[in-house]
């Protein structure tokens, strides 16, 4: 059976602006400027102001993203730098390549983000053993909700840590009505084109509203340069090109509208599961989730998902293996044996179908869809 409902479509969500995504990337090509010109410019301000903060960096990549950040706030070699092993291998790239070694901290069993308890924890048992100095904490936002912020900055200012957020799955998300990016010392966003803001290629964003970390990235996202070939400090080629900036400020004015689209779909799946007994994805107290992915949990994963795919619903798993479980990282990272929950979350993860573009009626597929699986499913337990 030929699938009817993508996890994804990002050719749905190209041909819901083509008109003003074409003519943004002819004003590109026209304008004979490609590199770190005005509408990057225009992007990092129209950025930094939707986030609430003095200052926006474009980047490559969401993974230049947390390595840039990082070494804006001089973190470094023989630094710990706290986070979780639930994310895109990207986060940990990240923080390994600013030089600091990344120590796992397991996380929430109902919301999949960092545990402050565990992270203090964590952070008193690296003390103790004399692991490094620790120094920072990225807190990962995922699947479009918020890691507990109040508490995780709590825990930073006790221990005088360095908070980066790490929002690459969380454009426009909340806590207290105040927005991802605008609560640790600096925040790295990824324009990935399956993000909620997603480019047509890739491009990453450090935000922050502490000036002198904001001239810091601007200088290492470019050879360390604080005047034309003069490198103030040491830094690489990192830089948001012209043509990604102009099709992410066409799609930042639907941001919210793409959001509560994606709310609106999870509400149907939430329906779905919880009238036949099943878990939903819990929200935070005080959070507002913008869904990039909608992820629930089932111990016959691979069976399911093979009934879904029979009936032309395509769904993914984010992510099938830990960073930790991943050979190269195998038995390294410091942490690596207290991830219990990580590891059960792994093994039980299904994302189901989740953009701002599926039809009523492909929706209406998916529940249909789910329905029947848990009712044959209670059937057969």
């Amino acid at each position: 059976m030929s699938t009817s409902v993508p996890q994804n479509d990002l050719q749905a969500g190209y041909q819901a602006q083509k008109q003003l995504i074409d003519a943004a990337i002819a004003r590109v090509l026209d304008s004979g400027s490609y590199i770190l010109g005005k509408e990057v410019k225009a992007f990092e301000q129209a950025f930094a102001d939707y986030i609430g903060v003095e200052a926006g960096i474009g980047v490559a990549s969401g993974t230049d993203a947390v390595e840039i950040a990082l070494r804006a706030c001089e973190i470094g070699t023989g630094d710990l730098v706290f986070s979780v092993s639930h994310t895109a291998v990207g986060t940990i790239t990240g923080i390994e390549r600013s030089g600091a070694n990344a120590t796992l901290v397991d996380v929430d069993q109902d919301t999949y983000t960092m545990c402050p308890q565990r992270l203090e924890d964590r952070i008193r048992s690296s003390i103790k053993t004399a692991d490094g100095r620790p120094a920072a904490i990225v807190a990962v936002h995922l699947y479009g909700q918020m890691s507990d912020m109040p508490a995780i900055l709590d825990v930073a200012q006790r221990f005088d840590l360095r908070v980066v957020e790490d929002c690459a799955q969380a454009h426009g998300a909340l806590i207290d009505g105040r927005p991802a990016g605008s609560w640790g010392d600096a925040a790295a966003f990824s324009f990935y084109p399956t993000k909620n803001l997603g480019a047509m290629g890739d491009g990453g964003m450090v935000v922050t509203t502490d000036s002198t970390v904001a001239k810091r990235a601007q200088e290492i996202r470019q050879y360390g340069w604080q005047q034309w070939h003069v490198s103030n400090r040491s830094g690489f080629n990192s830089r948001l090109d012209e043509l990604q900036a102009a099709i992410l400020n066409v799609r930042l004015s639907s941001l919210d509208e793409n959001n509560d689209r994606r709310r609106r779909v999870a509400d149907r799946y939430d329906h779905a599961l919880s009238e036949n007994g099943a878990a939903i994805p819990l929200t935070r107290q005080g959070a507002t989730h913008v869904y990039h992915q909608y992820v629930m949990m089932d111990d016959r994963r691979d069976v399911m998902r093979r009934f879904l795919q029979d009936r032309g619903i395509t769904t993914s798993i984010h992510y099938p293996q830990p960073v930790h479980q991943q050979p190269a990282y195998s038995k390294r990272l410091i942490g690596f044996t207290e991830l219990q929950v990580t590891e059960q979350i792994a093994e039980r993860a299904v994302s189901l179908p989740m953009y701002p573009q599926l039809t009523s009626d492909q929706v209406e597929s998916v529940t249909e869809a789910i329905r029947i699986w848990l009712r044959q499913k209670t059937l057969n337990e």
